[in-house]
This record gives C-alpha cells, structure tokens and sequence, in this order.
C-alpha cells in the first residue's frame, strides 16, 4: 500500500502543492493548490486518481489559490479547512495587500484572486481521515495562522507540515493570526513528539526529517529565539 506523493511546485513562492494517492484504491485528495495548475489534474490522470477531497493545512494564499479552479475542474472533491482559518480564507481576495503588495501588480503576479468557494467541511484536532487504505491523523498546529493542521500517516512515517516547520526554520509568524508561542508549542509538543524517522513535507524548500531538524534546526536546538521567519 504504498503512498503516491506527486509534487508540483506551484506560485512565486515556490510553494510545494501535492497529490497523495493511496496505491491500492486509487483515492486521491491534493493538498494546498496553490494556483490553477494542468499539472494537478495530469498527476490524477497519470496515476489514475480519483479525487475525494482538497485538503488544506491552513489558508495563506500561495496555498489556497487554486482550490476555485480545482474545485471546477472536479465539483466532487470536498473543500476541507480548519474552521478556525475560515475567516482568513473567505479573505483571499485581499491577502496580497496584507503583505504589501500593489494591487496593480497581482494580475501580472499571478494573485488577482476570485472568492473561495464554500468550506464543506471542517478538519476535528485528533480526528483519523482516511483516503483508501491510508489514514491521516489530523494535528491542529496553530502559530503560523490559528487554523494551521498538520497531516501525519503513521503506517507510513510521513507528515505535511504546511508552513509549521521547513528544513532549518519555521514558519513566520508575523502576519495576521501568527503566534510565536502558539507555533513553538505546536513544534515541540505536536510535531517532534511523532518520531525522528518521520519524513517531513513542508510547504516550501526540500524534504526533512524529524531527527534531522530536532538536532539541527536551530530554532528547535534554541528554542527560545524563535521569531519571525520564512
């Protein structure tokens, strides 16, 4: 029962969009669409995937932009958030002034964005959400946004982290409903806590692991420094 993992790096913040597929079913849900992208629906298509849901670790723009276009191309896949990022969704329109960007320059950047359609249905902390034979155990990790959840498989050793954790930093915390001491709990106590093997997923830059970070990281080895990062 292997994972699919389709990787499509997607915004100009290279923000990592994933296709995860369980091997033997062929269910499918894409996490974080960044933007309208062909790729999504070719990754589907090479693996022939059906797609159940589209799964959102939290509701930043370069991780949400695309939910619109994909939800068009498959009206079946469920919208799926935590209910504590709603707000920061259904403000996607306006999110690139939030970091200070011209409203002349979104269409050529690619963040003239439309209105979000209808959350359907609203990630539980704790809760098992399965895809085929694969079941995610879903982590509210709040700090970066309050409504930020985590994605782990354990059979699989895997987890999609969002913008919580990266290889050699952590998310920002800087923009509106960022809490440093909210983030720094959600690391040590929800995220290291699932073992030094698990793989690590993040939402920009390489693969990780738990181990690797935990004794390099070095806003996980001084934890009291944390602050504001990518």
């Amino acid at each position: 029962m292997a994972m699919i993992i389709e990787q499509i790096t997607l915004t100009a913040f290279q923000q990592h969009t994933r296709v995860l597929g369980c091997g033997e079913t062929r269910r499918a849900v894409c996490v974080d669409p960044g933007e309208d992208a062909d790729e999504i629906e070719r990754a589907l298509e090479k693996h022939g995937l059906e797609l159940q849901a589209i799964a959102l670790t939290h509701a930043h723009m370069d991780h949400v932009g695309g939910v619109a276009a994909l939800k068009r191309r498959v009206p079946g896949a469920e919208i799926i958030l935590h209910r504590a990022d709603e707000p920061l969704y259904r403000g996607l329109p306006e999110q690139p002034a939030w970091i200070g960007i011209p409203r002349g320059q979104w269409a050529r950047m690619g963040f003239d964005y439309e209105a979000p359609p209808p959350v359907e249905r609203y990630w539980e902390d704790g809760e098992s959400y399965t895809v085929g034979r694969l079941a995610f155990e879903v982590l509210h990790c709040p700090g970066h946004t309050p409504g930020h959840v985590v994605l782990f498989e354990p059979s699989e050793r895997k987890v999609f982290v969002g913008d919580c954790l990266f290889a050699g930093s952590i998310g920002r915390t800087d923009l509106p409903g960022g809490s440093t001491r909210q983030l720094m709990d959600s690391l040590l106590k929800k995220i290291l806590p699932l073992g030094d093997d698990v793989v690590v997923y993040s939402g920009h830059g390489p693969e990780t692991t738990i181990g690797r970070e935990r004794l390099t990281n070095p806003f996980l080895t001084n934890a009291g420094n944390a602050g504001r990062h990518f």
